[in-house]
């Protein structure tokens, strides 16, 4: 059984990859999160000025 150690440049290019892939996949999350968001803030608003009906007839919001 050999032993093989990493060198310090396989450990810095490992990081990297771990950095490079975290921050692809929080950007795809963010990406998700902020659009789920706008559409409720758009709903919510279109609902609020009337444009779009209440859901529910007990639901009805007014300024």
């Amino acid at each position: 059984m050999s032993k093989t150690y990493v060198t310090k440049q396989e450990c810095q290019e490992m990081i990297d990859d771990a950095i490079r892939k975290h921050n692809r996949n929080a950007g795809l999350i963010s990406m998700c999160v902020g659009w789920v968001v706008l559409a409720l803030f758009a709903e919510g608003l279109l609902r609020l000025i009337g444009i779009i009906p209440p859901l529910l007839p007990w639901l009805k919001i007014s300024l």
